[in-house]
C-alpha cells in the first residue's frame, strides 16, 4: 500500500509541477465562471422567475457555477494525455512498474488540485457579491474535499474518453458534446422541481447533480441538502472508483 500511494502521488506531484510552471490556465479557466456570477447571476437575481426557497438566487447558484468550473476544466483533462501519447510520455509510464491504476489515480489527484485555485476564486467572489458562505472549518474543509472529488472524477472519465477514441480532434468533438448537457440537465441553475419528470430522471442519475448538492449544503452557509450530503459524496466515490477500473483497463491502448 506505501509503494501503492508513493507512486500516485508521484504521478500527482509531476501534473501539479506541470501547473506551477505555467498557472495561465488558471486565470482562463476562472473567467467563464466568474462571468456567470457577475452577468447571469446579477440578472436572475432581479427578476426573481427561479423559486429558490429562502436562498437568494445568487446564494443558490453560487455552487452551481462552481461546480460548473469543475466539470468544464476536468472534462477537457483527457486531452493532454493524448498530447502525452504523441511525444512519448506514456510509453515511458507504462514500462514503470507503477500499477496502471496508481498512474489514473495520480492524475485524477492532480485534477482535484487544478480545481482548487477556481474555487478560491468564485468563493472570494460570492462573498464580494452578498452571498451568504459558510467559513467553518467543516465547511471549507468539505469544499475543498468535494471541489477535489468531483474533478477527480469528471477528470478520469475524460481520460476514459480519451483511451477509447485516442485522437485530439473526436476527443474535443465528443468532450463538447458532453459538457453542456451534464451542465443544463442539473440542478446548476435551477432547481429539480422546475424540471419536467424526464428531465428530473436524467438529472437524478447525472453526476453533476450530486456534486452541485453537496457544494450547495456546505457552501452556503444557510444550505440543505436535498438528498442528503453522505449520498452526495458516495455517489462521487462509487464513480470515481468505477472510472478509474475502467481507465486503468484501458489506459494501456492508448499507446498503440
Amino acid at each position: 500500500m506505501r509503494d501503492y500511494l508513493g507512486q500516485t502521488f508521484a504521478v500527482t506531484a509531476v501534473e501539479v509541477r506541470k501547473l506551477v510552471r505555467d498557472p495561465t490556465e488558471l486565470v482562463t479557466r476562472a473567467v467563464q465562471p466568474v462571468l456567470w456570477l457577475l452577468i447571469f447571476g446579477q440578472v436572475f437575481s432581479r427578476t426573481r422567475a427561479i423559486p429558490t426557497g429562502d436562498l437568494t438566487y445568487m446564494e443558490f447558484m453560487a455552487p452551481g457555477v462552481l461546480a460548473q468550473g469543475v466539470l468544464f476544466a476536468a472534462i477537457f483533462f483527457g486531452i493532454a494525455v493524448i498530447w502525452e501519447r504523441d511525444l512519448g510520455i506514456v510509453h515511458k509510464l507504462l514500462a514503470s512498474p507503477a500499477p496502471r491504476s496508481s498512474l489514473v489515480l495520480g492524475k485524477a489527484l492532480a485534477a482535484g488540485a487544478r480545481g482548487l485555485p477556481q474555487a478560491v476564486i468564485i468563493y472570494l467572489l460570492a462573498a464580494l457579491l452578498g452571498v451568504r458562505l459558510g467559513f467553518t472549518v467543516f465547511n471549507l474543509v468539505s469544499v475543498v474535499a468535494l471541489v477535489m472529488l468531483g474533478s477527480a472524477t469528471f477528470s478520469t472519465f475524460s481520460l476514459l474518453i480519451a483511451c477509447i477514441v485516442k485522437t485530439r480532434e473526436r476527443f474535443m468533438g465528443i468532450g463538447q458534446l458532453l459538457t453542456m448537457p451534464l451542465f443544463f440537465a442539473s440542478n446548476a441553475i435551477y432547481p429539480l422541481e422546475l424540471m419536467p419528470g424526464w428531465l428530473r430522471v436524467v438529472a437524478s442519475a447525472n453526476p453533476l447533480t450530486y456534486l452541485v448538492d453537496g457544494l450547495r449544503t456546505v457552501m452556503i452557509a444557510q444550505g440543505v441538502s436535498r438528498f442528503g450530503l453522505l449520498t452526495d459524496y458516495l455517489v462521487e466515490l462509487g464513480l470515481l472508483a468505477l472510472f478509474t477500473a475502467v481507465a486503468a483497463r484501458l489506459y494501456p491502448g492508448l499507446a498503440r
